[in-house]
């Protein structure tokens, strides 16, 4: 059997069908064989030729399967392109690895929730797969309700993807090989292929964790013995002059992702925003549902922290997966919030990566929502870096 092989390239520039065919070509030799999976990352000026694209990498590039998205920008290797026309591609070829593609439809997400419903449709039980890429339009499919349904159909398994972006409308589309899906496209890794999925949240713990004593829905009343907002007030004091002035619009709340910890770090929380305060009333809201007796700390969101997370996770997932070797490949989702906007500088995530793992063929977008496991459950995310790395 052939040793498994990736190659990642970016294309700069508006579309070109020559220029196209020419990468397609030179990405087919590289992988020296007919590519087992195809992912395109392009810009959102691309949407309208989307179908040529993908035409003429299928047949240049022999992709017998490919799947396209387009998000807020673009990344290969240590670079990003955040507010540049073109795309990326990662051409995969692993002998040991086998695919199963599938369609969603919002109507089918609407009607079938069973997990039984689901094993149907994809042909598949969870002890099947060895993970999932998910490429969702957000203006058609309820994502985190998908994820919902996805975690009881198939528990334990981890999901890598994102959510498709565009600057108008129109220019948000996801494809799978030349045809235009919907909603999205689900697609099963199984066989002799390694999944392993890195999220990270870009936030630290401020204050100090509480427990939930009063809450309904979304809405925050009381922390241990205190107002959700005096809690709030107490974790901003708590932060130096300087983080203080660069705070606002940047806390977050964490929700424990397990209570049978002594402390909590960063990294133990899945991260939600805070959507509205009220100092009269005490009350919190927050963009999701809280339960009396969860774990919850504010959070910081700085430069800072976002590469502190990032840099701690990939050298834990290089001790403790690949020691004494490197990943076949990674697919990136990155929030469209990151790069210069969070940084001020491009290519930090993709660049941190690469520093890490050195000249590992890498690829993904910017998202407008990223889908990455926090322990054995996978979410939607905001603000987040979601690298998925295969062996």
């Amino acid at each position: 059997m052939d040793a498994p092989r990736a190659v990642s390239v970016a294309y700069s520039g508006s579309f070109s069908e020559p220029a196209s065919r020419a990468l397609a070509e030179d990405l087919r030799a590289k992988l020296g064989g007919d590519p087992s999976l195809t992912v395109v990352f392009a810009s959102p000026s691309y949407a309208p030729y989307l179908t040529d694209l993908c035409e003429v990498l299928t047949i240049y590039g022999h992709a017998p399967l490919l799947v396209a998205v387009t998000g807020q920008g673009f990344l290969a290797e240590g670079a990003e392109f955040e507010a540049e026309e073109g795309f990326s591609v990662l051409g995969l070829r692993h002998p040991g690895m086998r695919t199963t593609p599938v369609a969603l439809l919002p109507e089918e997400l609407e009607a079938e929730e069973e997990p039984a419903t689901w094993h149907q449709k994809t042909g598949l039980g969870p002890g099947e797969v060895a993970g999932w890429l998910l490429l969702a339009n957000p203006n058609v499919l309820p994502a985190e309700r998908l994820l919902r349904i996805w975690n009881r159909a198939y528990p334990g398994v981890p999901v890598w993807g994102g959510l498709a972006g565009g600057t108008r409308e129109g220019e948000t589309a996801v494809f799978l090989d030349r045809k235009p899906v919907e909603g999205g496209v689900a697609i099963a890794l199984q066989g002799e292929v390694g999944f392993h999925v890195v999220v990270s949240q870009g936030c630290r713990p401020i204050g100090d964790p509480y427990t939930v004593t009063g809450a309904d829905r979304n809405i925050l009343y009381t922390l241990g013995s205190g107002s959700a907002y005096q809690a709030l007030a107490n974790a901003f004091e708590s932060l130096s002059e300087r983080e203080r002035e660069k705070a606002h619009g940047h806390i977050f709340v964490g929700l424990a992702v397990s209570e049978y910890r002594d402390e909590f770090h960063q990294g133990d929380f899945l991260v939600r925003n805070i959507l509205g305060a009220d100092p009269s009333s005490g009350a919190v809201a927050v963009g999701a549902l809280v339960r009396v007796g969860q774990t919850l700390q504010y959070q910081l969101r700085d430069p800072e922290s976002a590469e502190r997370s990032l840099r701690q996770l990939l050298q834990t997932e290089k001790i403790e997966h690949f020691p004494t070797g490197k990943p076949l490949a990674a697919l990136v989702s990155l929030c469209a919030g990151r790069g210069k906007g969070l940084f001020g500088v491009a290519g930090r995530d993709a660049g941190l990566i690469q520093e890490l793992f050195p000249r590992l063929p890498a690829a993904g977008f910017f998202a407008s929502g990223e889908i990455g496991p926090v322990g054995n459950v996978n979410y939607l995310h905001g603000y987040s870096a979601s690298v998925l790395f295969l062996s």
